[in-house]
């Protein structure tokens, strides 16, 4: 194609897949809802973000259940199905099997919403990747082929805009895409990145509307607030680097044969377990976080501390016994809930409790997943958070960074740019 053709098509594209990453996300929002209606009756949002009123019982069999039913699904999917594909080795050029992706990530939904441990914001990103390689190869034949990068970015774009369509933030996606997934930032990755991540939002928000992900106060952050942020930053930074070495050992290490028929189930009941007393850990960490960002006693602290260690044991298990699923939520919850504990042991003097949760969050999700804007940008999307949280945010995001390096070491992309020079 020539340039200008090029472009059009491009656009085109662009407009097609926010709509198609939008509608993905809503379809997998309501399949969420009624997972959690079905397994544990109750309906989710910011101010009930857990199952109450359940009896231990009943809350121990909902994630028994939803162990076994989705360690029986992955078992077959894995046995007789076209391999699942990442949307890394998807950008890089391998295919996504469509209807093998679809059946993956309403699992993962099915899972997070019986209460499993782990994030659900991969499915609504894996399942806009895989459309937009099937509306490439639509166009292919009809002669309409992108250029590599094109290609790899519209991919990298249309998961980006899942996570937009989920949570209603668009910076937040376009970060994801030019951050992680692209490593690129240039005017046409932000433009295609950002236009498609703004569409899956307005599609997303025909059903979610415009509310926080999570409730905290109005105050403004006041610059008193830097010195606490100089303590828990690096430590959040050196724990979200061990999170990651952790979930990615979970990862590589996964249960893929027969084995993931007891192993995951097995996970699921500890995890229901648990929760009899801590049901906080439940889900994909919105709980956990909430509970940390309206903590208000003394009292609290161990809850949170014990809640914390517990989620990331958990997720981390997880993982290890063969689901699949997101690992953003669950560093915010542990995040959240050491920022929390931090200012509830300093008092009023550094500023509101759910203030210092909000760092510790960004902090720690900076560090995990190694993109300090795209956390900073999240919790300042998903909290409707006004200017004033800028400076500590990112300043706890760099000083994240700096701490996750004392247990991580080098990333693979500072290796190769110092190769490089």
């Amino acid at each position: 194609m020539d340039k200008r053709r090029e472009n059009l098509v491009l656009a085109a594209a662009t407009l097609v897949l926010g709509v198609a990453a939008g509608l993905g996300a809503v379809l997998l929002s309501v399949f969420l809802d009624v997972i959690e209606q079905l397994f544990l009756h109750f309906q989710e949002s910011a101010a009930h973000p857990f199952a109450t009123g359940l009896a231990p019982w009943q809350q121990v069999l909902a994630l028994l259940g939803g162990g076994v039913a989705a360690a029986v699904i992955w078992y077959l999917l894995r046995r007789f199905a076209r391999p699942t594909v990442g949307i890394a080795s998807a950008i890089k050029g391998t295919e996504m099997p469509l209807l093998t992706t679809l059946v993956h990530d309403f699992t993962q939904i099915l899972y997070v919403g019986a209460g499993g441990s782990v994030g659900r914001e991969l499915a609504p990103r894996e399942l806009a990747a895989a459309v937009a390689q099937r509306l490439q190869r639509v166009l292919a034949r009809h002669g309409l082929r992108f250029s590599e990068p094109d290609r790899q970015l519209l991919v990298a774009a249309a998961a980006g805009a899942g996570f937009a369509g989920v949570y209603i933030a668009p910076l937040t996606g376009t970060m994801f895409a030019v951050e992680i997934l692209l490593h690129k930032v240039s005017r046409r990755t932000v433009v295609v990145s950002f236009t498609m991540s703004v569409i899956a939002m307005l599609v997303g928000s025909l059903l979610k509307g415009f509310k926080p992900y999570y409730l905290v106060g109005q105050a403004p952050f006041a610059p008193k607030i830097v010195l606490a942020v100089l303590v828990l930053a690096p430590v959040c930074g050196a724990l979200g680097g061990w999170f990651r070495r952790a979930f990615k050992w979970a990862g590589a290490r996964a249960t893929k044969d027969r084995n993931i028929l007891w192993q995951l189930p097995l996970v699921a009941l500890a995890t229901g377990v648990v929760a009899v007393k801590f049901p906080q850990i439940m889900g994909n960490g919105r709980a956990l976080a909430q509970t940390a960002m309206h903590g208000d006693a003394a009292r609290l602290i161990p809850l949170l501390l014990v809640g914390a260690a517990l989620k990331a044991v958990v997720t981390v298990a997880t993982l290890r016994a063969g689901a699949s699923g997101g690992t953003l939520t669950p560093s915010i919850a542990i995040g959240a809930s050491l920022g929390a504990v931090l200012a509830l042991l300093l008092g009023p003097v550094v500023g509101p409790v759910w203030q210092l949760a909000i760092i510790g969050a960004a902090a720690l999700l900076a560090a995990s997943q190694q993109a300090p804007f795209m956390a900073m940008f999240m919790l300042i999307e998903v909290s409707h958070l006004d200017y004033s949280a800028i400076l500590p945010l990112g300043l706890a995001v760099s000083l994240a960074m700096v701490g996750a390096r004392l247990t991580m070491g080098p990333t693979p992309e500072a290796s190769s740019l110092s190769r490089q020079r």
